[in-house]
């Protein structure tokens, strides 16, 4: 059988650039931002009105976070148009504390009476809120009084006709590949760019040191395919995308669409398995969501509620020591870069994982409070991660991870919801190849794989060169060395 293609073939280069050590020099408040309705300078004094109603009312402290999207998404299928939809959405949101006790309320009315009402509400809900111990802004010393560039935004100033012709190159790429590409789930293309300016009001004022203020525009564009290849009962789907904050860096639509349909025509004649044991090869954009699993379970939230299987986990043993994890948030133009977290909090590069043990959680300010520990500046999530082995060399690709795997399983779907972050319990319906002596067999499906994420953590053999950034992950394929396999 032709060998599956390998997944990183039409893709941009991972942005490499980190952030200058100062602060770059802000735009003017007022200057204009392509396709936004709102200047920086608006937004400003939207929420210098929303706070100063706070303080009137009496709040101890607030924080009002003003923003604004706008983008543009087109689909098509077999050739022709079937939706364009504009979006323009704006919010104003506010949080107000009375001592412990919390509020937050939000409008989409810009208006000073909606405004004024907004805090109002806000403002009611603390009033009739229980006390809580840790409820409060982030302390000063965590603020982020100064913060880079770091390049976020790249607006994409296409129209709808021009996005409708990338769509359709690239679903013809996709049905020009083979005449066994038989049909497609449609191809779409998306513009999408926001902007936004966040401020706190800290005991009565406003303006001095440890007091955060700030914001900026930032940008996300992609396009994507579904070719379905076969015929009757033996029709096969995949899908390929590209997605970048800058258009320049997308890969080109004929690449993508060639590549999904090479993805769905290896997927072509499948068969079952005997249920088994067997080493399992997790493909990148898979194995990121082996990564993200991680990241949930040594989140804030899951660690105080008592909902993870990795509570009381720092200081501990997690991985092999040849597994690291990297955190950087100040890389230019990356997709998971942020130079503050959604509480104003500065984020800065560190090791998660060290030689397989965990170094760090991922905490909020209020999750780190509950749990007796200090913010690490992932309100909102985690930034640009790096999953990587030791042992992994430049030369290991997809096909040199198919010979570390030998004979077992290249999983490259997976379906359905099936992990138990109390337990760690794992179990997902997927499909991929059945792989001999190093070499793809056939492709497989309707089977179930399962295990436990502690297992399969500590099981971790190999990571590939195969790197892929799907989102803020960025992870090349994951050998485990074993795994249960339900089939036939």
């Amino acid at each position: 059988m032709k060998k599956t293609p390998t997944p990183a073939a039409p893709r941009a280069a991972a942005p490499s650039r980190r952030a200058p050590a100062t602060p770059a020099t802000p735009a003017a408040p007022d200057a204009p931002l392509p396709g936004f309705q709102y200047s920086r300078g608006r937004f400003e004094e939207l929420a210098d009105l929303a706070l100063t109603h706070a303080r009137q009312l009496g709040a101890s402290d607030a924080g009002v976070e003003v923003s604004e999207g706008a983008g543009l998404s087109v689909s098509v299928r077999k050739g022709a148009l079937e939706n364009v939809e504009r979006n323009r959405d704006k919010s104003l949101g506010i949080t107000v504390y009375l001592g412990q006790r919390r509020g937050n309320a939000a409008t989409s009315d810009f208006s000073p009476a909606a405004i004024r009402q907004t805090v109002q509400a806000a403002y009611d809900i603390a009033r009739f809120t229980a006390e809580d111990p840790v409820a409060g802004l982030p302390d000063e010393q965590d603020i982020a009084n100064d913060y880079p560039d770091l390049d976020l935004f790249h607006p994409w100033a296409i129209g709808a006709e021009e996005a409708v012709q990338i769509a359709l190159r690239c679903e013809a790429a996709a049905l020009a590949t083979s005449k066994k590409i038989t049909n497609s789930e449609g191809a779409g293309v998306s513009a999408q760019q926001s902007h936004f300016f966040t401020e706190h009001l800290r005991g009565g004022e406003r303006g001095r040191a440890g007091i955060f203020r700030g914001g900026y525009a930032s940008s996300r564009h992609s396009f994507s395919v579904a070719p379905i290849a076969g015929k009757g009962a033996n029709m096969q789907r995949d899908y390929w995308f590209s997605s970048t904050r800058a258009p320049a860096d997308l890969a080109s639509p004929e690449a993508v669409g060639r590549y999904a349909a090479e993805r769905a025509l290896a997927r072509l004649n499948p068969r079952k398995v005997a249920t088994t044991e067997c080493p399992v090869l997790f493909e990148a954009p898979l194995a990121a969501g082996l990564l993200g699993a991680f990241v949930q379970a040594i989140s804030g939230g899951a660690l105080y509620r008592k909902t993870s299987f990795l509570v009381d986990s720092l200081g501990r043993q997690v991985f092999p020591k040849h597994i690291d994890l990297f955190e950087d948030p100040l890389i230019l133009g990356a997709k998971g870069s942020s130079p503050f977290d959604d509480e104003g909090v500065k984020t800065v590069a560190r090791q998660v994982v060290s030689a397989g043990c965990i170094k760090g959680y991922f905490l909020s300010t209020y999750s780190a409070r509950k749990l007796g520990m200090r913010t690490t500046g992932n309100a909102g999530g985690s930034h640009n991660l790096y999953l990587t082995s030791r042992q992994t060399q430049a030369g290991d690709d997809l096909d040199a991870m198919l010979r570390k795997l030998g004979t077992g399983l290249f999983v490259t779907e997976l379906m359905g919801q099936g992990v138990n972050y109390v337990t760690g319990d794992y179990s997902r319906g997927a499909a991929g190849y059945w792989v001999e002596n190093g070499q793809i067999a056939y492709p497989v499906q309707e089977i179930t794989i399962a295990g436990n994420l502690k297992d399969m953590f500590q099981g971790i053999q190999a990571i590939g060169a195969d790197v892929y950034g799907y989102g803020a992950k960025n992870v090349g394929s994951i050998l485990i060395d074993r795994m249960k396999l339900a089939g036939s």
